[in-house]
Formats: structure tokens, sequence, C-alpha cells
């Protein structure tokens, strides 16, 4: 065993919140569920967590509020998520393009942009039928015109690793690591 699968096999925590940010069908919640089971963190998915605030689907808030109130309601539900103790959140594809929500992530949490091609991303989503942002005659050329609208706020995260051909156990162990660099993972302390 080397000295950095070493460094990674000792017991650490969270210090802050890690926000995973990127486009829909990056992998966000798949990646985030597989680090939080490596951190023995609590994982939590925005998305989720605002069709439990409003008592419906996404597809279904879009359809009675249009995207504005949408992002109103994420707006809220992310800042109160970033006030609870330190966890695993992914956020929506959208959300840290919102500079409310980026500068209350930059605050509370490390982020990490889980960055993905688009030929990925686009075979991904198109397994789905909830991701009303694609609702549209070309899905593939919106999910384009999404993804260079929000390369710049991606670009401000923490931690940039790419998913377009790792697994996740691989893309998990990178993020692991890297947050060990910048201090937001510590060693647990021996009693």
């Amino acid at each position: 065993m080397n000295s950095k699968e070493a460094k990674l096999n000792k017991p650490y925590r969270l210090k802050r919140t890690v926000v995973l940010v990127g486009m829909m069908g990056a992998g966000k919640s798949t990646i985030g569920r597989k680090l939080a089971q490596r951190l023995e963190a609590k994982f939590l998915d925005a998305d989720t967590e605002i069709e439990r605030a409003a008592g419906c689907t996404i597809p279904e808030i879009f359809s009675s509020l249009g995207e504005a109130g949408f992002r109103e309601g994420e707006r809220r539900v992310i800042s109160r998520l970033l006030d609870d103790p330190p966890h695993i959140l992914a956020l929506g594809g959208g959300a840290f393009a919102d500079p409310v929500t980026r500068k209350k992530t930059k605050e509370r949490a490390a982020s990490i942009w889980i960055d993905t091609d688009l030929d990925t991303l686009f075979q991904r989503v198109s397994r789905r039928t909830n991701r009303p942002m694609l609702y549209v005659s070309d899905p593939r050329a919106e999910l384009e015109k999404l993804l260079n609208a929000r390369l710049s706020s991606y670009s401000e995260a923490d931690i940039v690793i790419s998913s377009n051909d790792t697994s996740v156990d691989t893309t998990a162990s990178t993020a692991e690591a890297k947050l060990i660099e910048i201090g937001v993972v510590a060693p647990v302390e021996p009693k």
C-alpha cells in the first residue's frame, strides 16, 4: 500500500459541506451518494428536497410556476440546506448559475464541478423524461446552449473533476483526495 492509499484509509470527517455542481446528467447525485458513503457523511439531493418542500415534482413546479418560480424556491431550499451541519449536497444543473446561490455556496461550502462532455450528458439525460428544461423540439441543442451558458459559473467551483469515462468509485475517490488536499476533509483525531 502506498502512502496515498494509507492516507485515504484513515477515518476522515467533513469540516464543511461539499456541494456538487454541474449539468443535468453529470452524475452529481450518484457521485455524491458514493462520496458520502466513503466519508460516512449525510447525502442530500437539492432537487429531492425542493420537491419535498413544494409537495410536488419539479416538472409540476415548472408547469405551475415557470422557471423563475422554480428558481426562487430552489434558492430558498438550498440556502436552508447550506446552513445545516456539514454534509454532501448535489445541486440541480442550474442552481450554481444563480449568483445568489453561488455566493452562499462559496461562503458556506466547498464546491466540486463534475465536468462532463456534451455527448455523455445527452446520452444520460435522454434516458429520463423528468427534465423540464429539455421539453423542447431539439433537446440536444438546448442542452448545449445551457452548458455553454453555465460554464463560466461552474468554473468558479473550488475543485473540477471530469466524469466522462471514469467509474463512480474512481470519481468519488478523486473527489475525496482533492477535498483532503484542500483541507475540507480532515483526519479524525484519536481519543
